[in-house]
């Protein structure tokens, strides 16, 4: 059990009735119960979806078809049987002592919130934490495929997605442990609005999970990657999913302060879109990425997100 969870359980067991009903206590109740309930989710579904994958690393072996049914079964497991119905229940008991005490409105269909996006985060207390809504559209594609080669090399790219193959490199900007690139900026001291890079979120449950977190800077601050040791004498591209929420919103890119390409509209939904690096930006065995969004854009100023960022080496 977690640790923060156990601590709340303790305090709650010696609650008097008067604490039981106090709305601030039950707030602390109500997220430690939360926070536990999608942790043991996310080891659940972490491990069937990287069991589902090892089903298709055998695809050839075993055909494809029969592989995706196998992959397929296993991903379900998550909504079939699920993990900890106790601490879900537990959560929504909260939910409904929060709304009768101070009238919280944490879901749209039970107690009329405007929204998820707006706090109703009882109404996304089962949404999938990992890529099984995208996997199984790419499994009906793959079904769909005439032959058996398209099809074990449709499960081969699933399998090699992010790979950027020999010498190159993939940041995931929404997952703090895969963004090794991302100069992060001076910090909560230097930077207490986090303006300079923070984790921004616009998701949609087709989406696999790298495009529902992204790397964001806000208003006209610069998102910068910044990479070293590359091979001086090779050419480079790099590869780009602008996710995020803000497809209204337009984004430049320049490398070394050559420009990769003009302000664009980003694709809705997300596409990854590659470029040529020009072989001076990399000459010197260094590379800086630099994204800036409309200039002067105002709003909530979460213009500049990238979700994905592979550079890849072409050639010597």
């Amino acid at each position: 059990m977690a640790p923060t969870l156990q601590q709340f359980q303790d305090m709650e067991r010696s609650a008097s009735p008067a604490e039981l009903l106090n709305w601030r206590f039950q707030q602390a109740l109500y997220r430690a119960y939360y926070d536990a309930y999608i942790k043991e989710r996310l080891e659940n579904e972490t491990t069937l979806e990287s069991s589902a994958r090892g089903e298709l690393r055998r695809a050839k072996r075993v055909g494809a078809l029969p592989t995706l049914a196998r992959a397929e079964s296993i991903l379900d497991r998550s909504v079939k049987e699920g993990v900890a119905g106790d601490l879900r229940a537990r959560v929504f008991e909260l939910g409904e002592a929060l709304y009768q005490s101070i009238r919280m409105q944490l879901s749209v269909e039970r107690y009329r919130a405007i929204g998820v996006e707006r706090g109703a985060n009882l109404d996304a207390i089962d949404a999938p934490l990992n890529d099984r809504v995208w996997l199984k559209q790419q499994f009906e594609a793959i079904r769909r495929l005439s032959d058996e080669p398209q099809r074990l090399q449709a499960i081969e790219s699933i399998l090699t997605r992010t790979d950027p193959g020999p010498g190159g490199y993939y940041d995931d900007l929404g997952n703090p442990a895969r963004q090794p690139h991302l100069v992060q900026g001076p910090g909560l001291s230097g930077d207490p609005m986090l303006w300079n890079s923070r984790v921004g979120f616009g998701s949609r449950p087709e989406w696999p999970l790298a495009w529902c977190q992204n790397a964001e800077s806000l208003y006209d601050t610069p998102l910068r990657l910044h990479y070293e040791h590359l091979d001086p004498s090779a050419r480079y591209k790099v590869r780009i999913t602008y996710s995020g929420n803000a497809f209204v919103s337009r984004v430049r890119l320049d490398a070394d302060g050559l420009e990769i390409h003009p302000l664009m509209k980003k694709a809705d939904p997300p596409v990854p879109v590659e470029f040529e690096i020009p072989p001076q930006a990399t000459a010197d065995g260094n590379l800086t990425l630099m994204w800036e969004s409309d200039p002067g854009r105002g709003r909530n100023g979460r213009g500049c997100q990238v979700g994905e960022v592979w550079l890849i080496k072409t050639s010597r």
